[in-house]
Order: structure tokens, then C-alpha cells, then sequence
């Protein structure tokens, strides 16, 4: 509707971002990281039917988060997204994934939610959160994405690992511009842990 046919391509969404963050993560690689070793060699070969499926087809942002939301001040709602410069076309199911990291990362450099006391913050548990999801987007399908929810985490915590690795490396060459980059790149290697926990190990 709005003429973003063209917007990316349309085919192999997983094989080319899973091709792509390995070449970044080489390029920028500081440390051996067993369990992104593993992701590597996993992840090309078990790319779920669901993943590959020309309908599913939609608008990404990338990097969906909710450091990028900006939330009316009282009302429980999103009045806007930024960071738009990683988007592209294919399947809502990695953004969503990316969002969810949350709920596997502890509290701290990369602002996690797990070990938390969901109920008692008001927040939803993954599960619950994801359900709603597919349930707003008319969807009846919560059994295979929850049997293929696994790749769609492992796949992003491999991408989010291969950027953490190039901020490791500007911190290594000294160009990071972030005071907290240190810290935040030194989460790499526990990153790739939990994408391989989830799917390997």
C-alpha cells in the first residue's frame, strides 16, 4: 500500500542475514567464542519452513527494541519507533524475536529483563507476550512459532553477538564512541551462549 515492494529482497531473508553477520563477525572477531562457532555451522542448516514462507513477507525494522519506542507519558501506548536504518523486507517473526531478547538477558549492560519479577513489574511473561502478539496480528499459528520460536531467538542473539564483536573491536582500535562500550561489547561471548542454549546445547 504504501510502494515498498521493492524496499529489499524478497527471497532468503535468513540465509543472507545469517551470511551477512558471519562475514561481520569475522571482520571484526577479537576473541574465539565456541558457542558463535557452533551458530555458525547450526544456524544455515535448520532454517524452519515458517521462515521461509513468501507470506509471511513484512516491513522490518531491524533493531526493534524498546529503547527505540517512544511511549505516550500516560497512556499505555507507542507513539513512534526510530532507528529505521537497518530495515528492510522480511519476516516479522525475526523483529518480534529481537524484542524478546529482553526476556533473556539479566539486567545490566544490555538492559535484560531475566531473573526479574515479571508479574510484580507489570510485564508479561515471553510467552504470554508473544501469544498476544500473533493473536493482534490475527494469527492461530501459536504452536509452530512456539516450535520454531528457538531458531528466531538463536538467530538474532548470533546477530546481536556479531555486533557486539564490532564493538569490541572499535574499543580494541580505539575508535567507540559509547563511554559504555567496553562494557556492553564484553556481553559477546554470554550472548552467544544463550543463541546456542536455546537451539544446541
Amino acid at each position: 500500500a504504501r510502494g515498498l515492494q521493492d524496499f529489499g529482497r524478497t527471497e532468503g531473508y535468513f540465509e543472507r542475514l545469517i551470511a551477512r553477520w558471519t562475514r561481520q563477525y569475522r571482520a571484526s572477531q577479537t576473541a574465539e567464542l565456541p558457542a558463535m562457532e557452533r551458530l555458525i555451522e547450526w544456524l544455515p542448516t535448520h532454517i524452519p519452513a515458517s521462515a521461509r514462507d513468501p507470506a509471511a513477507l513484512a516491513l522490518l525494522h531491524g533493531d526493534y527494541r524498546l529503547e527505540n519506542m517512544v511511549f505516550h507519558p500516560s497512556e499505555p501506548r507507542v507513539l513512534a519507533v526510530l532507528d529505521w536504518e537497518l530495515s528492510t523486507l522480511g519476516h516479522p517473526l525475526s523483529d518480534l524475536a529481537y524484542h524478546a531478547m529482553a526476556w533473556h538477558h539479566p539486567p545490566g549492560a544490555l538492559q535484560g529483563l531475566a531473573g526479574l519479577d515479571l508479574a510484580a513489574l507489570g510485564i508479561p511473561a515471553e510467552s504470554d507476550y508473544v501469544a498476544r502478539y500473533l493473536a493482534r496480528m490475527g494469527r492461530d499459528d501459536l504452536a509452530a512459532v512456539q516450535a520454531d520460536w528457538p531458531f528466531y531467538l538463536a538467530c538474532n542473539l548470533f546477530r546481536l553477538c556479531a555486533i557486539l564483536q564490532g564493538i569490541a573491536r572499535r574499543v580494541q582500535d580505539g575508535t567507540a564512541a559509547s563511554p559504555i562500550a567496553r562494557e556492553v561489547s564484553a556481553q559477546a561471548g554470554a550472548v552467544a551462549e544463550r543463541g546456542w542454549r536455546l537451539v544446541g546445547g
